[in-house]
C-alpha cells in the first residue's frame, strides 16, 4: 500500500509494535508523527527513519486530554493534514483486582480506552478534511474473552472494540476506515519485561512478532476487514470460550500448564540456558 504524502499518527510509537508500524509506514512513503512518553526513545526511532521520510515526534502521555488537543495542532502545523491514526499506546497493571491499586486500574482504562476515544473524536474532522483515511486501534485477544488476572485490561480492550465498531456504524457513509487488530501475546517488552507478572494463560497462545502486528495495521488501512485476529486459531478459541464460559474454565488448567512451560523456556533462553528435558 502506498502512503505517499499522507500523514500517520502512531501512539506508542517509540518501541515495539508502534516502532515496527512506523518503519512500515515510512517505507510506504507516509509522513509520521510519533507519540510516546519517552522522548529519548522517540528521538532514536525518528533519527532512524528520517532518511526515508519526514518524521516528527510529540512526547506526551496519551491520557492527558489537553496534550491530545496539542498533538493535532502540532501535526497539522508540521504536515498540513492527517490521514491515519493508529491507537497503539497501552498500559497493563497485571494481577488480580484486589492486588492492584485503584489508581492502576484507572490508568489502565485511561490509557487503553479513554485516550483512544478522545483521539478518535479529535481525528475525525481532520481525516474528513483530508478526503478520507483510517483509524486502526490495537486491541487484544483479552478484549474478546475475559481473562482472569487482567480484568481491567480485558475491560479496556472489550470497550475499545465495541467503541470502534459502534463508531464505524455512525460514520459508515464517510470514507474513513475503522478497524481493530486483536493480537495475542507479542514478543515485545510490553510482556517480556514483566514476564513474572504476566499470566501463564497468556503464554498458552502462539506469540506474534511486532512486525507481524505492524503489517496487520497497514493491511487494515486498505482492506475491508473490521477486525484482524492473530493468530487465527486463538481467535477461534476466544470466540468459543466467550460464548461458552464453562468451556473456558474447563480448558484453563491445561492452557495454564502449557503457558507455564512456554514461559519457562523463554526465561531460560533469556539466560542463555537450554530448556529442561520435557519442557
Amino acid at each position: 500500500m502506498i502512503f505517499n504524502d499522507k500523514t500517520v499518527i502512531v501512539t506508542g510509537g517509540s518501541e515495539g509494535v508502534g516502532a515496527a508500524a512506523a518503519r512500515l509506514f515510512a517505507d510506504a512513503g507516509a509522513n509520521l508523527m510519533l507519540v510516546a512518553r519517552n522522548r529519548k526513545n522517540l528521538e532514536a526511532i525518528a533519527a532512524e527513519l528520517r532518511d526515508r521520510t519526514r518524521v516528527e515526534i510529540f512526547p506526551m502521555d496519551v491520557s492527558d486530554a489537553d496534550s491530545c488537543v496539542d498533538l493535532f495542532k502540532k501535526t497539522l502545523f508540521e504536515f498540513g493534514r492527517i490521514d491515519v491514526l493508529v491507537n497503539n499506546a497501552g498500559y497493563h497493571a497485571r494481577g488480580y483486582v484486589e492486588s492492584i491499586t485503584a489508581d492502576e486500574l484507572a490508568r489502565t482504562i485511561d490509557v487503553n480506552l479513554r485516550a483512544p476515544i478522545v483521539l478518535m473524536r479529535l481525528a475525525l474532522p481532520h481525516i474528513r478534511d483530508a478526503g478520507g483515511g483510517a483509524i486502526i486501534n490495537v486491541a487484544s485477544l483479552a478484549g474478546r474473552t475475559p481473562v482472569p488476572g487482567s480484568a481491567a485490561y480485558s475491560a479496556s480492550k472489550f470497550g475499545l472494540r465495541a467503541f470502534t465498531f459502534a463508531l464505524a456504524e455512525e460514520i459508515r457513509d464517510a470514507d474513513i476506515k475503522l478497524a481493530v487488530v486483536s493480537p495475542g501475546p507479542i514478543s515485545t517488552q510490553f510482556i517480556l519485561a514483566d514476564i513474572d507478572k504476566t499470566s501463564d494463560l497468556t503464554f498458552s497462545q502462539p506469540m506474534s512478532t511486532a512486525e507481524e502486528v505492524a503489517q496487520a495495521i497497514l493491511d487494515l488501512c486498505g482492506n475491508k476487514q473490521r477486525e484482524l485476529v492473530m493468530p487465527a486459531i486463538s481467535g477461534i478459541l476466544t470466540t468459543v470460550t466467550y460464548l461458552m464460559p464453562w468451556l473456558g474454565r474447563t480448558l484453563r488448567p491445561m492452557l495454564e500448564r502449557r503457558g507455564a512451560r512456554v514461559k519457562k523456556e523463554i526465561k531460560a533462553k533469556a539466560r542463555g540456558m537450554p530448556p529442561e528435558n520435557g519442557a
